[in-house]
């Protein structure tokens, strides 16, 4: 499974305390691939080192750097089909480029292509995507 993390989604996932840590684990333990590009993975590096606890982004770059579950994507076509925060853009075109399963985000922001036809992609949230990980491991 392909997935766009949002960097809401990644800042409580990977807090020790957050009952979103589960999205985080499972990352670790390979049961799903993250899709990135270099503006994303920037993105993550700023929002952890501005939010998260000293040294825990330096420790998500190093994990991110060497997992086999990354996919870098480059960015050939930007959609700019979020209207109301366009910095947003860049989990959408991930996504689009990645043909990825998942747009896991909190944000708002994201209701602007929720009623697109083209380019379609499956945007949940950090609350569904943690049922599908229960469900994974339930069928395992």
């Amino acid at each position: 499974m392909k997935v766009v993390i949002d960097s809401n989604v990644l800042l409580v996932a990977v807090g020790r305390r957050s009952r979103f840590r589960p999205i985080w684990q499972a990352f670790i333990n390979g049961d799903y691939q993250i899709v990135i590009s270099e503006e994303i993975i920037h993105e993550y590096e700023e929002i952890l080192n501005e939010h998260s606890a000293p040294g825990v982004a330096a420790l998500v770059m190093e994990i991110l750097s060497i997992s086999p579950d990354v996919i870098y994507k480059r960015i050939y076509y930007a959609w700019n089909m979020i209207k109301s925060d366009p910095d947003d853009n860049k989990f959408f075109d991930a996504a689009v480029a990645a043909n990825a399963d998942f747009l896991i985000t909190n944000d708002s922001h994201f209701n602007d292509v929720l009623n697109i036809s083209f380019p379609r992609i499956n945007l949940i949230s950090a609350d569904y995507f943690l049922t599908i990980l229960h469900d994974l491991k339930r069928q395992e």
